[in-house]
């Protein structure tokens, strides 16, 4: 019996590798949509290769690619490539993450595609976009952060910047931004009967994220790495080492959160200096450390769990896995895998009352689909 769920009359064919393009499509799979990846023969999805290894494949792959459909296709091969442009004639969407010159070389471009399925929506996901003299350059995750100003600002006054622990232009800038696009393009799909190009890059979508410091550079106010009020500017907003070589972090913004933290760590006299000047900011925060260095992690939590302060404890990967705010919102869940026993795997961290997302199926072996889909293309 077929689940009901928002995206299940939704097909998607995923050329995409590794992580922006596979992450994307695994929030519409999630939701019911049947993700096909088309991928390379014998060589396959990157993501699936290196170590460690669950089973065959690597854990990322595993998580990236749960819910969906695989096959195997030589798109320069002509055979293979009518078998694709078969599926592009039932398919809803198209998500490619190559090169904007790749898929107009294999003349399977949008342009093309869309005169055979006039109604496909086509997301290309690059890191510079489709125009622009970067739109043939290559990078990672690091680059796009840099062109994009955000990476300046990570990191330490007087240091060099730090590159993030997560990817934030794949993801972020890249993933999300796709799934929105999609989604919208589907929407207006319904209005116009006619599918439209969506471009994403990844670029851009960094820096529309710099909604707390574009903005006001934009009309004249200076930005520096270390001075911004939400990035090391403020000792109320600021990550603290404990006795024990923890470290709590204080989101105290707000006049009512920073009183309650300054009772707290009983200095009354702190109160007043929410809004100090950036010199005095950096005066506090050397006192506060050495106040915070006093006690352990865990006397501070106990503290600060009877107060309203925005204090937490920065927490290890095993810490997460059984805080009960994680649990209570399902954010990881364990399948049965048909060959691995149970797995656990990421939640889905969109919550919908009446059609939630659901992890169905483990991610596919490479071209475990093939017979599936070619045989229906032939019948």
């Amino acid at each position: 019996m077929k689940i009901n769920m928002p995206l299940n009359n939704i097909r998607v064919l995923d050329l995409s590798r590794l992580l922006p393009g596979p992450y994307c499509t695994q929030l519409l799979a999630d939701f019911g949509a049947e993700v096909i990846k088309v991928e390379e023969p014998k060589l396959g999805d990157y993501a699936r290769w290196g170590e460690p290894k669950i089973g065959e494949y690597k854990p990322i792959f595993s998580s990236l690619n749960r819910n969906k459909k695989s096959i195997t296709l030589d798109l320069k091969n002509m055979e293979d490539k009518k078998s694709f442009i078969e599926l592009v004639k039932t398919s809803d969407v198209l998500v490619e993450s190559f090169r904007p010159s790749v898929m107009k070389n294999l003349g399977l471009d949008y342009d093309t595609l869309k005169e055979i399925n006039p109604k496909l929506v086509y997301c290309a996901i690059t890191g510079y976009g489709q125009n622009g003299p970067y739109k043939d350059k290559p990078g990672h995750d690091i680059n796009y952060l840099s062109i994009a100003g955000l990476l300046q600002f990570n990191g330490e006054k007087d240091n060099k910047p730090i590159p993030p622990a997560t990817q934030i232009a794949d993801i972020g800038g890249g993933s999300l931004m796709a799934a929105v696009g999609i989604l919208t393009a589907l929407m207006g799909r319904n209005q116009t009967g006619k599918g439209q190009f969506v471009d994403i890059s990844m670029t851009d979508g960094v820096l529309s994220w710099l909604q707390t410091i574009l903005p006001d550079y934009l009309v004249g106010q200076d930005k520096q790495k270390g001075e911004l009020k939400l990035s090391g500017g403020k000792a109320a907003y600021s990550v603290y080492e404990t006795a024990d070589n923890r470290y709590l972090s204080v989101g105290a913004l707000e006049p009512k959160f920073w009183k309650e933290f300054c009772e707290g760590i009983e200095r009354l006299d702190f109160i007043p200096l929410l809004e100090a000047p950036f010199t005095e900011q950096e005066k506090l925060k050397a006192e506060i450390e050495q106040i915070i260095k006093k006690k352990t992690l865990d006397e501070w939590v106990a503290i600060f769990d009877q107060l309203d302060a925005c204090v937490s404890p920065v927490l290890l990967l095993e810490e997460v896995l059984n805080h009960p705010q994680i649990k209570a919102r399902d954010m990881i869940v364990e399948i049965d895998d048909d060959e691995l026993g149970k797995m656990k795997h990421i939640g889905i961290p969109i919550k919908l009352s009446d059609t939630p997302g659901q992890i169905r199926t483990r991610a596919p072996k490479l071209g475990e689909h093939n017979e599936e889909l070619l045989r229906h293309l032939q019948s």
